[in-house]
Formats: structure tokens, sequence, C-alpha cells
């Protein structure tokens, strides 16, 4: 029903402006090939945008994991920056760590590589808290996933000079009792996933994972996110075909 209401809006405005188009109008705004040779691309645009929601991607990952970086480096990084207007991005840096409380209530963290892994994954999670906006700190997390050979520590403090990001905050909450409880909620969100992640990364696509969709996301994100959003009207990016690649798992 709200797609024959939006065709007839498009056609009453098409057709007030003299619009004589030799394509029938139920075809109007099925491509941007017909919508530009229609002269009605503004009209689909306005009233078909506005109903596409964003594609939801989740990573789930762990700071130190050589597939996890591979994967930023590859597939996540390149995809965000080009698609972020039509891509509703979570990170959950946890992975295959794990956590026990103490008997003061503090969660202890295990990570799978090592102590500074948990570092990275407090730094990361800090900072997704405490920069809020994913424009901010997706920058900032992926620079220092692309950091292979610092630690998390002095990949943080080199990653936010190059963007201009006040670290101290960020490392104070990696130490103190808010970064414990943060990151216990990422072990949260990270336990409850249905299917259980059986290794990382693991990535969801509007909610769902299925070794089809992660196999998609590791040849090739940005057509994965392009093919499910629904707009009428997506970025350039996906006009482009990019090279397939598989990122390397850590079980």
């Amino acid at each position: 029903m709200v797609k024959l209401v939006v065709f007839v809006m498009v056609v009453a405005v098409a057709k007030s402006l003299g619009n004589k188009c030799d394509v029938p109008p139920e075809f109007w705004c099925g491509s941007e090939k017909v919508a530009r040779h229609c002269q009605v691309t503004e009209q689909c645009h306005r009233f078909y945008e506005p109903n596409a929601d964003k594609v939801r991607f989740a990573l789930y990952y762990e700071s130190m994991c050589p597939g996890c970086r591979d994967f930023f480096r590859t597939q996540l990084t390149k995809t965000f920056t080009a698609l972020k207007d039509i891509m509703d991005l979570t990170l959950v840096p946890y992975g295959n760590a794990w956590e026990k409380k103490d008997a003061s209530g503090r969660w202890n963290f295990t990570c799978q590589h090592g102590e500074d892994e948990c570092v990275g994954n407090l730094i990361e999670t800090c900072a997704i808290h405490l920069l809020k906006n994913i424009s901010i700190y997706f920058p900032f997390i992926s620079c220092i996933e692309h950091d292979e050979f610092g630690t998390p520590q002095f990949s943080a403090k080199k990653c936010a000079k190059q963007q201009g990001i006040d670290l101290q905050p960020i490392m104070d909450c990696s130490t103190s009792s808010l970064g414990n409880s943060l990151l216990h909620q990422m072990a949260l969100k990270t336990e409850a996933l249905n299917p259980p992640h059986e290794y990382v990364p693991w990535v969801t696509l509007n909610g769902v994972h299925t070794e089809d969709i992660q196999k998609k996301a590791e040849g090739d994100l940005t057509a994965l996110v392009c093919d499910t959003y629904k707009g009428s009207s997506k970025p350039a990016a996906c006009n482009k075909k990019t090279g397939l690649h598989h990122s390397r798992r850590k079980l």
C-alpha cells in the first residue's frame, strides 16, 4: 500500500511538470538510469529514500587478532568510509575472551592473545563510549587495528595524535571501574549471539549470522552492504566492483 501511494505521488508530481516519458510510469523509479531518462530522479529520491533503513552490520572481534586486523584493513575500513550514509555499524571488541568476577565485584578478563589484547579491548571499548560519534571513534579504532607492530597503548597514542583525539580520558577509563563495566557489557553482547560465535572476526547482517553472510563479508563487504540496502539511490561505491579477499579467521 505504501509503495502504491509513493508511486502515485511520483507520477503526479512528474506529470504536473509536463513529463511525457516514453517509459511506462511503473518503471520510472526502478533504476537510476530510467529515473534520469524520465527526468524524475529528484522525485524518486524524495519519496523513496526516507523509507529505506540503513544496513545494520556488526563486527565481533578482539584487538590483537590477526584475522580481525586483516578484516579491518581489507574490508571494513574502506566499506564504512564509502558507505557510512547507508550503514549502521556496531563494533564489539571482546571476541574469544572470557571473564570471571572476583570477590570485590570487579570483572577479571583473560584474552586469547594475552594481557595486551585485554588492554586493547578496554581502550577501544572506552573510545566507543566516550567519543560516542562513530565518525570520530571509527577512524581512531581503525587506525589502531591497522597497526600490527605496536602494543595497543603505543598504537592508541599514535592514532590519537593523528586523529586529534584527547587520549587521556580514554586511558583513564580503560583502567577504571567504568571501563571494567563497559567491557563486561561487550562480553554480554558477545555471549548473547545466536548462533554463538565460533571464531573471530564474526559478523552479523541486520542481526543475522550465516556462513554465507560471513563468506560474502570477508570476500566483498562493499558489495554485500550495497546489495542489502533497499534504497533507490545508492552511493557511488556501489557501482564499483572490488576484488575478492578472504580474511584469516582465528578460532
